[in-house]
Formats: structure tokens, sequence, C-alpha cells
């Protein structure tokens, strides 16, 4: 079995340290806002299993930088506003490694939702079976 140099909770920890996590409270707040918005990272698989936030975008993981960049055949304009990106995933760990690479890119201003979707459904948050 290889060994890991460093381990998923390691990347996220130095992820978190790097970007702005919203708590859901500062999210629900932000939800419907001009100027803002969700970017759900899920599976489209989770999507349809769980539901989504209302009005957010989906953008698959596997896309994102492909989808934000200007410069990749991929581009989407729903990345070219002015916005602020609020990112998540399922439960907020995904969605750290994405806004920390995303900001390394220069995007922004963009920051995750931590607790992501499940801690949105907790919270009593707006969704769309």
């Amino acid at each position: 079995m290889q060994r890991l140099q460093r381990s998923v909770a390691e990347l996220v920890a130095e992820a978190e340290a790097e970007i702005d996590t919203l708590t859901v409270d500062e999210a629900l707040a932000l939800h419907d806002q001009p100027g803002v918005t969700f970017v759900d990272i899920r599976d489209v698989r989770e999507l349809e299993r769980e539901g989504r936030v209302p009005g957010a975008l989906h953008a698959p993981r596997g896309m994102l930088e492909f989808w934000i960049d200007p410069e990749s055949p991929y581009h989407r304009e729903d990345f070219a506003r002015d916005d602020r990106y609020v990112l998540f995933c399922a439960k907020g760990q995904r969605s750290a490694l994405a806004t920390q690479q995303l900001q390394r890119m220069g995007f922004g201003p963009i920051c995750h939702i931590g607790g992501g979707f499940s801690g949105w459904k907790e919270a009593g948050g707006p969704i769309d079976d």
C-alpha cells in the first residue's frame, strides 16, 4: 500500500487557512442577493438525490477550472460576471479545495460554505427537489 505524503484532511485544512469560509447563516443571508452567485460543485447524482439550492449554478468539480478560465474552450459566461461567487459541495471539503484552486488562479471574489449543502439543509435553507 502506498503511503501518502499528505492526507485529504491536511489539504483541506491548508485550503481553509487561505480562503474565506462562510457559516451557513452568513450564506443564508447572501442567498438571492444581487451580485452573488452560488455555485454547486456536487456531482449531478448528488443533486438528483439531495435536491438543489434554488438559483445555484451547477458547475461539476471536474470542469470548474476550465469553465472559469476565459482562455479555455470550455469557458462559461456565468463566470465572467463581477459577482461574488459562493461555492459549496456536500460537506465543505471539495468546495474548500476548489475555492483555494480558483483563488490561486486569480478568480474572485470567491468563498465557500463551511458545512456545505448538508449544513444548509440542516439550517432549513431553501431546497428545490
